[in-house]
């Protein structure tokens, strides 16, 4: 199998499958070309050709994982370990700019309208055993992660299923059956991080029948008028060359994964005090709401040309705090600590030393992300109680357990506090797929 590789309409590279793997080669076209973007910093375009060990782990951070990937390979009848079939079948729009295949004869890029809320519900119906819409007419497109999602296209006001290799502008996410109030746990959350300064995607609320979704605007496309762009982008995981089953600090595969020090140490390398910092307030306020699933797929990178790379805008924000049977371990240790509760000054100082910041700077940019979070939950909370969906059951206690976790953090990080607790039952365990799957 040999499957090209497009940015836009040129040909960028060809992914082939040899005995060994994947093997990506450039084209030397688009090596020469001053504009030319790298598909990944692990296959820089100062080599022509990289091999499957880098290949491979970049391609399976495309695809969805557990049970999405599970009835993907169901629906159109290829095995999970065939990645590059998989790939064959969903590659004309995934994250970041490029695309992988060719046009079926006679297919060009188009939307299909979706008429009415009743269509809109029965499509969130038939995500779990259809993801992406697989097997529908032109539509080929994949997301990586745990949960049910869809990528439309907002086409004058209205939303539209991307089909023939068109881009889509926005990501659906329905409610999680197993996790009450998802959608508006995951607004309060994007909408705070916002509020308090960060750099996250735009969402909103809406609702198809019985069913409450949220809207998730792609900062990895840039719409001008009926045009979309597409820009690129990479997960940490792909980014650091890991599969996806390895996106936890600590995990079952058997990999290790990124801890905070190799998530700085990247952004060290590439990129410029300014990320830095931000990745440091994202860490800060991922601690301070709870969420425990903020693993190396859960930050993104936008590459340009020139090897210029940046942080992404933050996405997938959610507590866990307020849900049972929710793991309390993070997905990186902080300073050693793995639990929000348990962790300390002395924790926030030796992540500094481990990851190469000012342990006093560090400190005090802890109290002030901690203190915006406060000062701005109120108003977060009311902006997303007056969004279509509404608040929804639980907001308030979603709203009240991040005050509480967050109140705690900002105590803790002003004290050394005793010494290390002995670790609960499940302190080194590790969720097998995503937290809030």
């Amino acid at each position: 199998m040999s499957l090209p590789v497009f940015f836009e309409k040129t040909q960028a590279a060809v992914i082939e499958a040899t005995a060994a793997g994947a093997v990506l080669r450039y084209d030397p076209a688009w090596r020469q070309d001053g504009a030319a973007i790298p598909l990944s910093l692990t296959m820089p375009l100062t080599e022509t050709e990289h091999p499957p060990e880098v290949v491979t782990p970049w391609l399976m951070n495309l695809l969805p994982e557990g049970e999405p990937l599970r009835a993907m390979t169901r629906a159109i009848g290829i095995a999970r370990e065939d990645v590059l079939g998989l790939i064959a079948q969903t590659g004309r729009d995934l994250a970041g700019a490029f695309t992988v295949g060719r046009s079926r004869p006679q297919e060009s890029p188009g939307f299909t309208p979706i008429a009415a809320s009743a269509d809109f519900e029965r499509i969130i119906e038939e995500l779990p055993a259809r993801p992406f819409l697989v097997g529908e007419d032109g539509v080929s497109m994949s997301l990586a992660g745990a949960q049910d999602k869809l990528p439309l296209a907002m086409r004058g006001g209205d939303l539209a299923i991307p089909t023939g290799g068109a881009a889509s502008t926005h990501i659906l996410k329905p409610d999680n059956p197993r996790l009450p109030g998802s959608v508006q746990n995951e607004a309060l959350c994007m909408v705070l991080a916002r509020r308090c300064g960060l750099s996250v995607a735009d969402v909103t609320t809406h609702q198809a029948g019985q069913r409450d979704y949220l809207l998730v605007t792609r900062y990895d496309r840039l719409v001008h008028g009926e045009q979309v762009s597409r820009l690129h982008q990479e997960d940490l995981c792909q980014a650091l060359g890991r599969p996806p089953a390895a996106k936890y600090q600590h995990n079952q595969s058997g990999v290790l994964g990124p801890s905070l020090a190799d998530l700085f140490g990247l952004l060290r390398a590439h990129m410029t005090a300014r990320d830095i910092n931000r990745l440091l307030d994202a860490v800060i306020f991922n601690i301070a709401i709870g969420n425990v699933d903020s693993h190396a797929k859960n930050y993104s990178i936008l590459l340009a040309a020139a090897g210029r790379a940046e942080l992404a805008p933050l996405y997938d924000l959610m507590s866990g705090l307020d849900w049972p049977n929710i793991t309390e371990n993070h997905a990186q240790d902080v300073g050693g600590q793995r639990r929000g509760r348990h962790i300390y000054g002395r924790h926030w100082r030796r992540m500094a030393k481990e990851t190469g910041l000012a342990g006093p700077g560090a400190l005090r940019r802890v109290r002030q992300v901690v203190e915006r979070v406060l000062g701005q939950l109120p108003a977060a909370a009311s902006e997303v109680a007056a969004m279509p969906a509404g608040a929804g059951a639980r907001l308030a206690r979603f709203e009240a357990a991040i005050a509480e976790r967050a109140r705690l953090v900002l105590d803790h990080a002003a004290v050394e506090g005793p010494a290390e607790p002995d670790a609960p039952a499940d302190e080194n365990a590790a969720p097998a797929a995503s937290a809030y799957a």
